[in-house]
Order: structure tokens, then sequence, then C-alpha cells
């Protein structure tokens, strides 16, 4: 394997094990990008039991600082995306 995988790659092989067409795979991949896309600006989590659980969070209001000027900037409160990987996954990974 690649030390990156793009989606193309993820489509790819999922094909090769399906013996499914591409056009069909990268259907069903990209729903599946949309519906977890979706769910999150939501604000519903999305879990995959033991791969692991893609959550909205809050992040707090805080002041940065401009690196060329120094001076302080605000930065507001937003929510951002964030994942946990599951029980499966970390062991596949420390493996």
């Amino acid at each position: 394997m690649k030390s990156r995988l793009i989606k193309a790659d993820i489509i790819n092989e999922v094909c090769r094990d399906t013996c499914q067409p591409r056009y069909v795979v990268e259907a069903i991949v990209n729903s599946t990008i949309n519906n977890i896309t979706l769910a999150l600006s939501q604000g519903s989590e999305v879990q995959f039991a033991g791969f692991g659980t893609f959550e909205p969070k809050q992040r707090a209001a805080r002041t940065g600082r401009n690196p060329h000027t120094k001076e302080a900037v605000p930065i507001p409160a937003r929510v951002v995306p964030s994942f946990k990987a599951g029980k499966d996954l970390k062991k596949a990974v420390i493996k």
C-alpha cells in the first residue's frame, strides 16, 4: 500500500474486492461521504462499530496572534468535525 491513500485508490480497491463496476462503487463511496457530511452538519454523530466515530465538536472562542505583526486576533467559537478511532482500528494500527 501507498503511504497516502486517496479516494480513487479506495474506489479501485473496493472494485477489486467486490467485482463491482467502478461507477457503482464510486456512487456508493460518494453517497457515504455525503451522508456523513450531512449528519455532522446537522449536529449528529456517525458511528461505525469497531472503526470509529465522527462527531461535531464545539471549539471555544479564543485569541490568536498574527505571526507577522504579533497583533492579537479574535478567533470566534465554531463547530469542527472530529474523529475518534474505535477499538478494532486502534488494534490494527498498533500491530
